[in-house]
């Protein structure tokens, strides 16, 4: 009887350790601090991967290596928007354009279903894609898949530099992220420190998007995007307390009123905006003066100081939000106090920023006054 329990005992231990055979092995679990100072546990290694804006920030950072890894991405806010952008980085990166896409935030597609379907280990998200798809994003985490907000437009350098670390840490890529980081700070301290020494004091200025043309008023910004470049650079806003919410057209009336000493006129390579003023890849100096001239033409403009003394600009667009923005603001700040920035070239800025951590050559124009 003896002999036959502990058979019976050890015949019943087989399958239980069978089982415990079978389980996964857990991941070893990073904690994250994202952008808005969330604390994030996301399992470790990270294989598959979301990417839901901020594409070339994620390629700075994890390389094109990197897209390896990604497995969806919301392919509106680049493909669709800046299509001319989009079809470089596909060059390089193979399976960019077969890409799954999981919709786009800010035309309402962005489905949670489709990213879980795809099971990611991680979703990247914009703070501003966070906090419009509430619904979708209690979905995602409800199905145990970690989001890490990404924040560029907010224009606050701590953000600038924690999402750039969040993307190196779950990337693998801490080394190359804390490069990044490490350089953009200090591009970011030099330009405010050069202002401090300036003579020119609380310059008037003016930003607007120029997508539809200057028969239009396109938005300008508050307190985010170039808003924040703005003050940040020590020139006062026109538009700050002006419109409602985060952007949106201020009055022709207050522009003529304020009279600004420079104006920003941000283009890009949108598609089907054919009176938009042009900048980007592959836009010529020409191409850009000859779509922003005619902003300078408004009624009432030609008396502004802006446009008497040459300082009506064209910006692309997109740098209000990138790691590459500090070339933005060095080009603004060259425009405002051009008594301490005569040795900085900005364009050469962006020239070098390309050749060092992006896999595409820089080309075309980014950022110009109306005047040569």
């Amino acid at each position: 009887m003896l002999i036959n329990r502990r058979t019976l005992l050890l015949a019943a231990s087989i399958p239980t350790l069978s089982a415990a055979c079978s389980l996964p092995v857990q991941a070893h679990a990073l904690d994250i601090t994202d952008a808005i100072g969330r604390q994030v546990k996301v399992g470790h290694p990270v294989s598959r991967v979301i990417v839901t804006f901020n594409y070339e920030e994620f390629t700075a950072i994890a390389g094109v290596e990197g897209w390896k890894k990604v497995v969806g991405m919301s392919r509106t806010p680049w493909e669709g928007w800046r299509p001319a952008i989009f079809s470089r980085y596909a060059k390089v990166i193979p399976n960019l354009q077969a890409m799954p896409d999981v919709g786009d935030i800010e035309n309402n597609t962005f489905s949670a279903e489709k990213v879980i379907a795809l099971r990611p280990d991680v979703v990247f998200m914009a703070e501003w894609g966070f906090k419009a798809a509430q619904t979708q994003v209690e979905q995602i985490t409800a199905a145990g898949i970690p989001i890490i907000v990404i924040d560029y437009n907010a224009q606050v350098l701590e953000r600038h530099l924690a999402s750039t670390r969040a993307y190196g840490k779950v990337m693998q890529a801490e080394k190359r992220a804390e490069e990044l980081a490490t350089f953009y700070e200090q591009q970011y301290r030099d330009i405010l420190a050069r202002i401090a020494r300036s003579k020119i004091k609380n310059p008037k200025a003016y930003v607007e998007l120029g997508q539809g043309g200057a028969s239009a008023i396109g938005n300008s910004y508050n307190n985010t995007m170039w808003g924040k470049v703005l003050t940040t650079l020590g020139a006062v806003n026109i538009a700050t307390g002006r419109i409602p919410g985060a952007w949106g057209p201020l009055n022709p009336e207050t522009v003529i009123a304020e009279n600004p000493d420079l104006i920003l006129i941000a283009g890009s390579s949108w598609g089907n905006r054919p009176l938009a003023v042009k900048t980007g890849y592959d836009t010529d100096a020409e191409t850009t003066r000859t779509s922003v001239a005619p902003y300078a033409a408004r009624p009432g403009w030609a008396e502004l100081t802006a446009v008497k003394t040459g300082n009506i600009n064209a910006i692309e667009h997109g740098l209000a939000r990138t790691l590459f923005d500090f070339t933005a603001m060095q080009f603004i700040a060259k425009r405002l106090y051009p008594d301490v920035f005569e040795d900085i070239d900005p364009v050469q800025s962006l020239r070098d920023y390309h050749e060092r951590f992006l896999p595409v050559p820089f080309a075309g124009t980014w950022m110009l006054p109306l005047t040569p």
